[in-house]
C-alpha cells in the first residue's frame, strides 16, 4: 500500500514542481532584468518568486528524503528528465508540444524555460539518485511491545546454621523435667521440744503410757 501512495505522490509532485520552478525562475529573471533597465533595485520584488522556489524545494525534499517508498521519487524523476532527453531526439517537436501561452494568477507561465535551461533535468536526476538507496526499499522496523514482567513469588529466607526451628506449644500437660531435687512443697513442722525432754525420748502424749516401774 505504501508503494501505491508513493507512486501517486510522484505523479502529482512532478507537474507541481515544474510549475513552481517556472514561476520562480521567470519571476526572478524578470525582476533582475527590470532592475538593470531602471538602474535601481527593490528587494521586495523578489519575495514572490522566492516563495515559489522555496515551496518547490520543500516538496522535492519531502519526496526525495522521506523513506515511505522509492517508487515516488523514481516516477517523478523519470517524468522530469523525459522532456530534456526528448530534445536529444526531436528537439523542435518536443519544444512545440510544451504549452507557452498558459497563465497563473494573471502572470505568464513559460513552461519551456526550465526545460531549455536544464533545470528540470537536474532535479529529475537528483530524484532518480535518491532511489538507489537500499534502505529506502525496506519497511521501517515496527516497535515491539515489551513483555509484561511476571510476578515471581518472593524468595524464601535463607536458613543459617544459627537459626533454630521454632517450637510450637503443646496443648497436652507435660511434667517438667527435674534434676532429683526434693519436692518444693513444704512439709508439716516437727513437734516442738518442751522442757529438757527430746521429742524422740517418749511416745506422743496421745498414746497410753506403759509404766513398768515397780511400786
Amino acid at each position: 500500500m505504501r508503494h501505491l501512495w508513493s507512486f501517486l505522490a510522484g505523479l502529482v509532485v512532478a507537474p507541481v514542481t515544474w510549475v513552481l520552478v517556472t514561476l520562480g525562475q521567470d519571476g526572478s529573471a524578470g525582476t533582475v532584468n527590470r532592475w538593470v533597465e531602471i538602474g535601481t533595485a527593490n528587494t521586495a520584488n523578489l519575495i514572490e518568486p522566492a516563495v515559489y522556489l522555496a515551496v518547490g524545494g520543500i516538496v522535492l525534499g519531502l519526496l526525495g528524503t522521506l523513506r515511505f517508498s522509492p517508487l515516488g521519487p523514481l516516477v517523478a524523476g523519470l517524468l522530469l528528465v523525459t522532456p530534456y532527453i526528448g530534445m536529444f531526439v526531436t528537439p523542435f517537436r518536443v519544444r512545440d508540444r510544451i504549452p507557452a501561452d498558459w497563465e497563473f494568477l494573471g502572470d505568464p507561465l513559460p513552461l519551456r524555460l526550465p526545460v531549455e535551461n536544464g533545470t528540470l533535468f537536474l532535479i529529475g536526476m537528483l530524484l532518480l539518485m535518491a532511489t538507489f538507496s537500499g534502505q529506502r526499499w525496506r519497511r521501517w522496523p515496527q516497535p515491539t511491545a515489551a513483555p509484561m514482567p511476571t510476578s515471581a513469588p518472593p524468595p524464601a529466607p535463607e536458613q543459617t546454621q544459627t537459626d533454630w526451628p521454632s517450637v510450637e506449644p503443646n496443648d497436652q500437660d507435660t511434667t517438667p523435667l527435674s534434676l532429683g531435687y526434693p519436692d518444693p512443697t513444704p512439709t508439716e513442722p516437727l513437734p516442738r521440744r518442751t522442757g529438757h525432754t527430746s521429742p524422740w525420748s517418749a511416745p506422743p502424749g496421745n498414746l497410753p503410757r506403759q509404766d513398768n516401774t515397780p511400786h
